[in-house]
């Protein structure tokens, strides 16, 4: 058997020691990458992407294919047609992490919300590890009176992962709030791009030429679902409607 020399150990350790410091070089490139495209679109939102922000996105990034949907029960389906398409839905109640913002945009309440609940999934918690993300991000809005455009405030909420249901890890912001929310049936459907308040209402008066005249839902309040990050061009939401306590399964 050929004997290990101390001269091949010390140069295994610099080779490892350089291999080291070339992950660290690309994990860095990755990251300032990431948060340069991330920074661009904050700045579309008219947000500042704080430079801590660079961590949480990297990791989200990362774990992009992992995500667990939110558990639902379809109701009923309509599709005469893909621009007609819309269903019927009950979400049994869970536990979910909400931040409630007031911000004179909607596109900025949603991204200083969702930037809380990405340092709350990522290790701001007290487990202190990586939660893991849950589709869809909802955001509840309310129309002002005439139905001409949106309250300022909004609340966003994440649901839990399955494993943290029924120990919810504690934020560290106290922005963050762990609430249960109750079953909730909703009337959906599906549009693409970004969500700023002219596209969700546009979204709204579709949908009702769609549903036409019914008491069966809220006319005040509505959920805007978000399955894809804000990085994503196209990416996919839902407008739902809320349907009325005694429409509840």
């Amino acid at each position: 058997m050929e004997r290990i020399r101390l001269e091949d150990l010390d140069g295994l350790s610099e080779e490892a020691a350089a291999g080291g410091e070339q992950e660290e070089e690309e994990e860095e490139e990755e990251r300032g990458r990431l948060f340069a495209h991330w920074e661009t679109i904050a700045n579309t939102h008219r947000v500042s992407l704080p430079r801590d922000m660079a961590g949480p996105i990297l990791q989200m990034t990362r774990h992009s294919q992992a995500r667990e949907p939110v558990p639902y029960v379809t109701l009923s389906q309509h599709q005469e047609c893909e621009e007609a398409a819309y269903e019927e839905r009950w979400y049994p109640a869970g536990k979910w992490a909400c931040v409630t913002k007031g911000e004179p945009m909607y596109e900025q309440s949603i991204s200083m919300s969702f930037m809380k609940l990405m340092r709350y999934i990522c290790k701001e918690n007290s487990v202190g590890c990586y939660l893991g993300m849950t589709v869809p991000v909802l955001n509840e809005i309310h129309l002002i009176k005439e139905g001409t455009g949106l309250e300022r405030e909004v609340v966003t909420a994440y649901y839990l992962p399955g494993e943290f249901q029924q120990n919810p890890p504690v934020p560290t912001d106290p922005e963050i709030h762990i609430t249960e929310r109750a079953p909730l049936r909703v009337i959906t459907r599906v549009f693409y791009g970004m969500t700023t308040e002219e596209t969700i209402l546009r979204e709204i008066s579709l949908f009702w030429e769609l549903l036409g005249s019914t008491d069966m839902v809220f006319q005040e309040t509505y959920i805007v679902a978000v399955y894809e990050n804000p990085s994503v061009p196209q990416r996919r939401n839902e407008i739902w409607f809320i349907c009325r306590a005694e429409g509840l399964l």
